[in-house]
């Protein structure tokens, strides 16, 4: 999929896109990440579009939710904790907080972080 065509699925707040958006969430491709956080601006402002769409759709499909989360988790273990020693500084993490704290908004009360894989 081109940058450009990724950018304008994202823009869109319709019921059918945000699924997709939500499961590239989970891809290891940082770029992609880029795209959907710039694609998103509104997803931080309460009762903004993209706020209710995918707060929406993250509260009514939490085993998605919790299984896109454990992707984030382990592709920054995997390709990313070299260049983010915390997993708080890895743009899938505040992709993940912001998907989270719209859902949060919608139940009205905050939904389960996912835990990053310690080094032993």
């Amino acid at each position: 999929m081109r940058q450009r065509h990724l950018e304008q699925l994202v823009g869109s707040a319709d019921p059918w896109v945000v699924p997709f958006v939500v499961q590239l969430v989970g891809e290891y491709v940082l770029e992609i990440l880029v795209v959907i956080r710039d694609g998103l601006r509104d997803l931080a402002t309460p009762g903004a579009s993209g706020h209710l769409a995918y707060g929406t759709f993250v509260a009514d499909n939490p085993a998605f939710f919790a299984r896109t989360q454990r992707r984030v988790v382990s592709y920054w273990n995997c390709y990313y904790r070299a260049a983010y020693a915390s997993f708080r500084g890895y743009l899938g993490c505040a992709l993940l907080d912001l998907l989270r704290s719209a859902a949060s908004d919608i139940t009205e009360h905050p939904l389960p972080k996912p835990h990053p894989i310690r080094r032993h």
